[in-house]
């Protein structure tokens, strides 16, 4: 079942409701949201012969657009590939390349320029601004399986890999929100402050079927002083949310005297909660806060710990449970392995693996890392955990180098190769390093070739010119040797030892 049939059913059923808004400006109802996805739909079919199963991309910020455009992409049966807008316009063009792009959508038409080629056209949003809409036909069938999301997800390798979602997997994810995360209501106001190409632009499906409102912060992004004028206004936000950016939230509400009024839920993921910090925000905000621990190859559905348990002070163990990632979701079963799959004892570490609809079809286009991933129906996850007797999991290391900051996924080798081909740097590696406001830091321990040096402004702009900012290190050490082994591979856990 086509996902887009839950846009058309309440489009048929609310027609009138405030659908998607910019801040005080609506920007389409229910039945105008559906009537303009239709009509992309069916632009994209006749003006670039967009067919059922090929792919679409859509590199922009978060915007009232988005949606319309994802929906426009799922009504024919073709498949969204999110690209998250912070990466470098080199970063972009890979993924569009490798995802076999039939077309890419920016908000100009006009972001690579003309010293990058790209494989397909080029559009902005203004190409479908005004398109006729006389003609409204339901939305295309296609099977469970088919795909609906091309997630691109970082690997160890500094080469991101498509995780194929499908329409099953999202049918899933949502079932699973209602049951393990929160309700959903048609008067929740479902605010995009956390990238669109990412968690956040996932959960909008379960509030497009209930006919809630979805609001684009004016900012495009996140903005604490932002949130809190949104909430006294529109009430009931739900919102997605990384670990630091509820530490800014907090902080904002600290100097400023809110109390969190307007916001419903906030649910949060994707890197590392203290407890001073989850504990902090409970103390100034209030006891409207839900974790979730995901992946994309298993989009927001491994674990969750609802809001009564968050809040909770009166249990034995609430802190130890509030310090965890709580249980497993409803679509999947979850186990502690070794090395040879067998179950770890309560309370012993061990890899993290699961199986349910809610995991990926495999990895585009890569059979390779699909078998080394999916393992008779098992998805290793890579990181590393102990169940508690009770069902808690409490995430203990990543088995990937995987840096998350600021509830961005950033990967050494990445980083390293791009330093590595600065004239000046002879070796390189990259750990993280624990920050109280981002969560983790990007370090690069750089060794100079012999007789050559340059300051960090400069190792900045190198990295500037070639990856997205935001995983450019904060932080550079020199060194005049890397630690290795015998076998000369550098020990990255002296570097860490170091910091």
């Amino acid at each position: 079942m086509n996902l887009a049939l839950w846009l058309h059913q309440t489009a048929r059923a609310r027609p009138a409701r405030p659908a998607i808004q910019t801040g005080e400006v609506l920007h389409a109802t229910y039945e105008d949201f559906a009537a303009q996805s239709c009509a992309i739909g069916r632009h994209l079919a006749q003006h670039y012969n967009i067919q059922k199963g090929d792919r679409v991309a859509l590199f922009t910020r978060n915007c009232a657009e988005y949606l319309e455009i994802l929906y426009g992409v799922l009504w024919i049966g073709a498949a969204i590939v999110p690209i998250n807008y912070k990466l470098h316009p080199r970063e972009a063009v890979w993924i569009i390349e490798n995802a076999r792009a039939s077309i890419v959508i920016t908000e100009s038409g006009d972001v690579f320029g003309g010293d990058m080629s790209l494989p397909c056209p080029e559009r902005g949003l203004t190409a479908f601004a005004s398109l006729p809409r006389d003609t409204y036909q339901p939305p295309a069938s296609v099977e469970l399986d088919d795909i609906a999301w091309l997630f691109y997800t970082s690997g160890t390798t500094g080469r991101p890999k498509g995780v194929m979602i499908t329409h099953r997997n999202i049918h899933a994810m949502a079932g699973s929100y209602t049951l393990d995360v929160d309700s959903v209501c048609p008067d929740d106001v479902s605010l995009y402050a956390a990238p669109m190409s990412h968690g956040a632009g996932l959960y909008n499906f379960q509030f497009v079927r209930a006919g809630a409102r979805h609001l684009i912060p004016p900012s495009q992004g996140f903005d604490p002083a932002e949130i809190a004028a949104l909430g006294r206004q529109f009430g009931n936000l739900v919102f997605f949310a990384a670990p630091t950016m509820i530490k800014r939230l907090v902080e904002y509400a600290k100097a400023d005297g809110y109390d969190g009024s307007g916001i419903r839920t906030v649910i949060y993921g994707g890197g590392p909660m203290y407890l001073a910090d989850i504990n902090e925000a409970l103390r100034v905000l209030g006891p409207k806060f839900v974790q979730i621990y995901g992946q994309g190859e298993s989009p927001m559905t491994i674990t969750a710990l609802p809001r009564d348990l968050v809040a909770d002070h009166q249990h034995p163990d609430a802190e130890a449970r509030r310090v965890s990632v709580g249980f497993a979701q409803t679509c999947v079963t979850l186990r502690v392995v070794d090395d040879a799959m067998n179950d770890m004892p309560s309370g012993k570490t061990g890899e993290i693996i699961l199986r349910g609809d809610s995991v990926m079809a495999g990895y585009w286009d890569n059979a390779e890392a699909t078998r080394k991933t999916l393992q008779d129906g098992w998805l290793k996850t890579g990181d590393m955990g102990r169940l508690d007797a009770d069902g808690f999991l409490t995430l203990t290391d990543r088995s990937k180098d995987v840096i998350i900051s600021g509830g961005s996924n950033i990967y050494p080798r990445e980083v390293e190769e791009v330093l590595l081909t600065h004239p000046d740097v002879f070796e390189v590696s990259v750990v993280g390093a624990t920050d109280a406001e981002w969560g983790e830091i990007v370090v690069a321990f750089i060794v100079f070739e012999q007789g050559r040096s340059c300051d960090t402004a400069q190792l900045d702009d190198w990295c500037r010119s070639q990856i997205a900012s935001f995983k450019k290190p904060k932080r550079y050490e020199i060194l005049e040797a890397l630690p290795k082994n015998s076998y000369g591979k550098v020990l990255k856990t002296d570097l860490r030892k170091r910091l």
